[in-house]
């Protein structure tokens, strides 16, 4: 175990303990994605991509390539047995009548309150808002993996989102290279501290209300 922060994979490796056997769940592009590549051994889940695909499975090694097997992030995937596909109509069905019980996002702000933007930034193209308005407002459970900081330094931990907001008190936990942080009714709670970081950097990396767990623990990933 390295005494640092955690990279991309060690996010997704943590997140992948949240997972429990006979979800159903979205993973969002970037670091969600790598998510399927950890599912714990023991247990079995229904991974659903919005652009019609239910049974995803891990990337694919070279052998393993077939460029019709595409998520939403236009990535090649693997599809487990099982699998089956269908047209985003019926895929944004089953997001909006609440059969998926977690989405994992990436985000560029997340509020003390929950409120998460992660869709646009004012004066850059953006191709389309994508589905993550819809998984916010029907996911039963939305978990949030994202860098502390942005590329400037600044934090991404708000007391108030500045970026236009993708949606409104629906983020349950955090989870960065530094830090699990849960959304409580009093703000920012931490709960988990990256092996080898200290309380007071998280908190000089977090605008928004922090309070820390009287059990804080330390990531295993």
């Amino acid at each position: 175990m390295n005494n640092m922060p955690l990279d991309k994979y060690g996010i997704a490796k943590r997140i992948a303990q949240e997972l429990r056997d006979g979800m159903y769940v979205n993973l969002g592009i970037g670091i969600p994605t790598l998510v399927a590549n950890y599912i714990p051994a023991g247990i079995s889940i229904m991974i659903q991509s919005e652009n019609g695909m239910l049974g995803m499975g891990p990337y694919p090694d070279e052998k393993e390539l077939d460029p019709d097997l595409i998520n939403a992030g236009k990535e090649t995937v693997t599809i487990l047995p099982g699998g089956a596909f269908f047209d985003s109509a019926e895929s944004f069905g089953m997001i909006r009548a609440g059969k998926v019980d977690m989405t994992v996002l990436g985000a560029m702000e997340v509020s003390e309150k929950g409120d998460i933007a992660n869709w646009k930034i004012p004066g850059k193209m953006v191709k389309g808002m994508g589905g993550a308005m819809d998984l916010v407002a029907s996911a039963r459970n939305i978990i949030v993996a994202m860098q502390h900081t942005n590329p400037k330094g600044e934090s991404k931990l708000l007391p108030a989102c500045t970026l236009p907001l993708t949606g409104v008190r629906c983020v349950k936990r955090i989870v960065t290279e530094l830090a699990v942080i849960d959304i409580t009714p009093d703000g920012f709670l931490l709960i988990e501290q990256a092996p080898g970081v200290s309380v007071e950097e998280i908190k000089s990396k977090t605008l928004g209300k922090l309070t820390v767990s009287k059990n804080i623990k330390t990531m295993i990933c």
